[in-house]
């Protein structure tokens, strides 16, 4: 059977991996989590204090890249792959705020991307995968067969986080996500090594007032027209 690389790319807080999950449960292909990855990077930049609030310590981030190992795992009971960091599940911490705060930061530095994106293609190289992120059909896939972009209204995204972060951290507010997702949105659209943007041939799909269900059929609508042509 036909396998085809599904690339979905967009802005913080739009389902992406929501939907990739999906397709790729439904499709039986394998998940890929970009942003997870760099994620796992920059919680090793927490841990081992390489950050002085919004300032990073660039030179001593990109010494120990060779000791940065992220890998995926799959979860069996789940039926979902998980990211490690150095042979240590951290699927769960790396959703933190503290991580949320310095991942755009840690994502702007060019050899942190090329290391990534270099382990990227090297997992697409089978095809038959879904993979989510910011430039994922524009630098690291850019002959996918299908090419997605998601996005939705700032605040409505940010109503998502809070309510997903919010049920294990009750000092937190909705002002603090919102203001992390226009920083965000900032810095990935802004940044010079491989900004956020839709690619020319892309589908966008704006989900500020689509159920779920709604949105994955119709992305399997565009996905069965791919496998059929």
């Amino acid at each position: 059977m036909k396998k085809i690389i599904i690339a979905i790319d967009g802005f913080s807080s739009t389902g992406k991996s929501t939907l990739a999950k999906l397709l790729a449960q439904q499709l039986q292909y394998v998940y890929v989590d970009s942003g997870a990855m760099y994620r796992a990077v920059a919680l090793y930049v927490l841990q081992n204090n390489l950050t002085n609030g919004s300032d990073l310590k660039t030179d001593q981030l990109i010494h120990k890249l060779p000791l940065i190992k992220v890998t995926f795992e799959n979860n069996k009971v789940l039926k979902s792959s998980e990211v490690y960091l150095n042979g240590t599940n951290v699927n769960e911490v790396v959703r933190s705020m503290e991580v949320s705060n310095v991942v755009s930061i840690v994502a702007t530095v060019p050899e942190v991307r090329q290391q990534l994106v270099t382990l990227q293609q090297q997992i697409g190289r089978q095809k038959g995968i879904v993979m989510d992120g910011r430039d994922i059909g524009t630098v690291v896939f850019p002959n996918a067969e299908l090419k997605l972009f998601m996005t939705a209204s700032a605040n409505i995204r940010a109503k998502r986080r809070y309510e997903e972060l919010a049920v294990n951290d009750s000092n937190l507010s909705f002002q603090a996500v919102l203001d992390n997702i226009n920083l965000r949105d900032h810095l990935d659209s802004t940044r010079e090594d491989s900004p956020l943007f839709k690619a020319n041939d892309a589908v966008e799909i704006d989900n500020s007032n689509l159920s779920k269900q709604d949105q994955f059929e119709q992305v399997m609508k565009l996905v069965n027209s791919k496998l059929e042509s």
